[in-house]
């Protein structure tokens, strides 16, 4: 079933509350622009004024209205850049520029309005929650130097991630200097194709995708 069956699921006010918030989840998995449990978390966090979105069928709409709205505003932006590249095409061009892909890639809340400031701090807070419980890797998985560059970069993200959210979606600049940094490092060590080590690096360079774009959209007032 597809987004639109689970969103008339969600709607139906025949069904249990547990099968509409259950199809509320599906469609969450179908359309999670920040991750399914980031995307979960924003989504309880901006359906005040109630966030129980298993017990509050008001809160579940909210919710669904939240996300059918950003997902038409990417579906347009897919239209958008899907006929932008047939003209390029016929015209010659056939690798796009990575500016034109931008839009479509790492998490974010589409549509020229700003992302929910407390949201955001919601989905980051869930994040950070899984990220200071994610296994460190295996020591036999890199080199004695790597191990203390992965652990200072451990250590810069998590600081990052408790001063953006000690300050509520606040980051001052040498905050966001930090996290530019250490998203640039960890794409430095992760390695092209099947690599033991990237099973560890991938999930720390998803997390700090994410706080970045949540650090930006706060620093710009969002």
């Amino acid at each position: 079933m597809g987004f639109k069956t689970h969103a008339r699921r969600v709607r139906d006010e025949q069904l249990p509350l547990a099968r509409r918030h259950a199809a509320l989840r599906c469609a969450v998995g179908h359309y999670c622009p920040l991750g399914f449990h980031a995307t979960w978390a924003y989504l309880a966090a901006t359906s005040c004024p109630s966030p129980d979105l298993r017990r509050d069928p008001a809160a579940m709409l909210r919710a669904l209205d939240t996300l059918e709205a950003g997902r038409a505003v990417r579906l347009a932006e897919v239209a958008a850049f899907a006929a932008r590249r047939r003209a390029e095409k016929a015209s010659g061009r056939r690798t796009p520029r990575p500016a034109d892909t931008a839009l479509l890639r790492g998490p974010r809340r589409p549509g020229a309005a700003a992302p929910s400031r407390l949201g955001l701090v919601a989905a980051v807070a869930n994040r950070h929650a899984s990220f200071t419980r994610f296994p460190f890797p295996d020591p036999t998985l890199c080199t004695d130097g790597q191990a203390r560059r992965l652990a200072d970069l451990h250590a810069r993200l998590d600081a990052c991630a408790r001063s953006y959210l000690t300050n509520v979606g606040r980051t001052d600049r040498p905050t966001r200097q930090a996290l530019a940094e250490a998203v640039g490092a960890l794409h430095g060590l992760v390695q092209p194709g099947y690599a033991p080590l990237n099973t560890y690096l991938l999930v720390w360079l998803r997390f700090a995708t994410l706080l970045t774009y949540a650090a930006e959209a706060g620093a710009s007032g969002g």
